[in-house]
């Protein structure tokens, strides 16, 4: 992680990511253009993880006998030992889940790198020993079967697709128990204030519903209702 991504993401921005969920991010995201930034079809192997971090990307192509100029260097291993705290390992794995991309050893040593977990939109093997370590991952599936199966290992820290999101090495990540979502370093600020704020005005709208309130006037919020929410919103900062 570069001295001036880490810069950006300071300890003030990944408190607010760290109280908002994936899918106001998506909602900030998405308003501002930003359509393709959930990572698909990922799930969390943790029960209620959470992830905020700055992509470390690495990047398979499909195995072939005759791709020598790859298999003389270790990428993968490379990859792994090269994370820097607050990194995640981003794995593009073409979406193929009958293959494993990473197993317990090489996960355990991203989080003892200072690495906040792995993500790939392909397999994981060791799945029961990865969650037993505890260590924070989003992927497609499981399977037992080595990376070697389907997976040559060719680049890292170069742009990739993962889970269909385009991924760029400083992006950062945040995930949470519904999926994981890509934010371009150069927004981050931007949308954790925005995610933040529409997470407080959501509370006060569920506040509203739950006693009977209608959407129409609630959600979202009218121009009618707005001075009730600033006198809601004053009220409980001043209890905060």
């Amino acid at each position: 992680m570069s001295e001036n991504t880490s810069s950006v993401l300071t300890a003030e921005i990944k408190s607010k990511l760290a109280r908002v969920t994936t899918a106001s991010i998506s909602s900030q995201l998405q308003a501002r253009g930003y359509l393709n930034c959930v990572m698909n079809k990922l799930k969390p192997l943790q029960e209620n993880q959470r992830m905020i971090g700055i992509a470390h990307t690495l990047r398979y192509l499909p195995v072939r006998p005759d791709l020598n100029q790859w298999h003389i260097r270790d990428v993968q291993r490379e990859t792994v030992e090269a994370i820097k705290p607050g990194e995640i390992l981003v794995i593009d794995a073409r979406n193929e889940p009958d293959a494993g991309t990473v197993g317990d050893i090489y996960a355990l040593r991203v989080t003892k790198l200072g690495g906040e977990g792995v993500i790939t939109d392909g397999a994981i093997r060791d799945t029961p020993a990865i969650k037993k370590l505890g260590v924070p991952v989003y992927h497609q599936a499981s399977n037992s079967s080595t990376l070697g199966r389907r997976h040559a290992a060719v680049d890292s820290q170069i742009p990739i697709a993962c889970g269909g999101a385009a991924v760029v090495p400083g992006d950062v990540i945040v995930g949470d128990g519904e999926g994981a979502i890509v934010i371009p370093i150069a927004m981050v600020e931007e949308i954790a204030d925005a995610a933040l704020a529409m997470e407080i005005e959501e509370e006060f709208v569920i506040t509203r519903i739950a006693v009977g309130g209608s959407t129409v006037d609630y959600f979202p919020l009218t121009e009618e209702k707005r001075a009730e929410y600033e006198e809601w919103l004053a009220a409980k900062e001043a209890a905060e």
